[in-house]
């Protein structure tokens, strides 16, 4: 790496910048583990963020009013009924995290070829979709 010109390809939160990937140290002698590569232009922005939060929060108000269901002695069916839907919004949730992801992180991983990437959103929608 040109010290007069320094190399842009791998910024750290802390500042240093250098070109090198993967698992490596630094001068200082702190040891720095990634992943898989990183394009220094590609951060995980989860472009819904708020729509995400609010989902979530409306599922979670839903599974404490659930809990109160259950601790007065509610029928069954209606419990499971009001589960279903709790269950509904987080996958609701899900659904747009995933299809940030895909526009976000996965075309960044097509552009680049990162097959790391790429295989792991399948294991994590296996995981999703069980």
């Amino acid at each position: 790496m040109d010290d007069k010109k320094p190399n842009t390809d791998h910024v750290h939160l802390d500042g240093l910048i250098h070109d090198e990937f993967g698992n490596h140290i630094h001068p200082d002698g702190t040891v720095c583990t990634h992943s898989h590569p990183h394009d220094p232009n590609h951060r995980h922005v989860h472009t819904n963020k708020k729509s995400v939060l609010t989902r979530l929060a409306k599922a979670d108000g839903h599974l404490q009013s659930v809990m109160r269901m259950i601790d007065d002695d509610r029928d069954c069916a209606e419990v499971l009924i009001q589960l279903a839907a709790v269950r509904s919004a987080i996958n609701n949730a899900g659904k747009v995290i995933l299809r940030d992801h895909i526009n976000e992180c996965i075309t960044d991983a097509v552009i680049h070829n990162d097959t790391e990437k790429i295989d792991a959103l399948n294991k994590a929608i296996e995981q999703f979709i069980k």
